[in-house]
């Protein structure tokens, strides 16, 4: 990973303690505690203690281990990562997602924030902070953030995707059909928004239009036939109430 410098070090004792354990992202509040633009201005922040190649060698290593499925190795070494290079949006979204994956909302929300802090139109981050605003139940939040996002980028088919389930969530049928819809035409070889469209059609009222969109999620992935897949659901952003309520949909398309 390059020659050791003392930071280096720091930033891997840092590690050893934070290894003791993913708990300690509830229950130690030092660990949520990230380094925002403001604080790094006022510590006056060297230059001297950003190491971006060390940076991005603990980036990679604390990916291989998320994708092996240690998320308590992963996040540790993440957070070295971004002890390195705090200023790099990239490495602060990687953090937050696999805090969010790890189902830790709060340091998460706190990673993503500082990635748009240094970064304010960084489209990833936006989707990303979106995403785990609209798991954690934070409709209006995640509104506005994927909003913002699809500001940016107009053909953000994630953004439009995951206002649909928020804009169903809170009842606004119409803009849950409209942001569904976008998001068909923008991937129309995911099943997933297909999916979306069919909720917002159902919660509208409108069952011929709700089976007639499940089946093309259908079409595009059989599994979808089946109750128990459709629990998968939950890591496409769906609650356990659009879990249910997809369910029914499912049984009324296969009459």
């Amino acid at each position: 990973m390059g020659k050791t410098s003392s930071w280096t070090m720091v930033a891997i004792l840092g590690a050893i303690f934070a290894l003791g354990g993913c708990q300690r992202e509830v229950a130690m509040p030092w660990q949520q505690t990230t380094l925002t633009p403001e604080t790094l201005d006022t510590l006056g922040y060297p230059p001297f203690l950003v190491d971006a190649q060390t940076a991005a060698d603990y980036r990679q290593q604390g990916l291989a281990f998320r994708q092996q499925g240690d998320m308590e190795r992963a996040i540790a070494t993440l957070k070295i990562a971004t002890a390195l290079d705090p200023r790099h949006p990239e490495g602060q979204v990687l953090l937050g997602w696999t805090q969010h994956l790890a189902g830790f909302a709060a340091p998460a929300i706190a990673a993503l924030q500082t990635a748009l802090n240094v970064s304010p139109d960084h489209v990833p981050a936006l989707n990303a902070l979106g995403i785990v605003y609209l798991v954690d139940g934070q409709l209006e939040a995640a509104v506005e953030t994927h909003t913002k996002a699809i500001t940016l980028q107009p053909d953000n088919e994630i953004a439009h995707y995951n206002l649909s389930l928020a804009y169903q969530r809170l009842g606004q049928t119409e803009q849950a059909i409209a942001e569904a819809a976008t998001a068909t035409d923008l991937e129309p070889g995911n099943p997933h928004p297909w999916v979306a469209l069919a909720l917002a059609y159902w919660t509208a009222d409108d069952q011929a239009q709700a089976t007639a969109n499940y089946r093309q999620a259908l079409s595009l992935d059989g599994r979808y036939s089946s109750r128990a897949y459709l629990d998968h659901l939950e890591q496409a952003g769906f609650s356990p109430d659009q879990i249910e309520t997809t369910e029914a949909i499912r049984q009324a398309a296969g009459k």
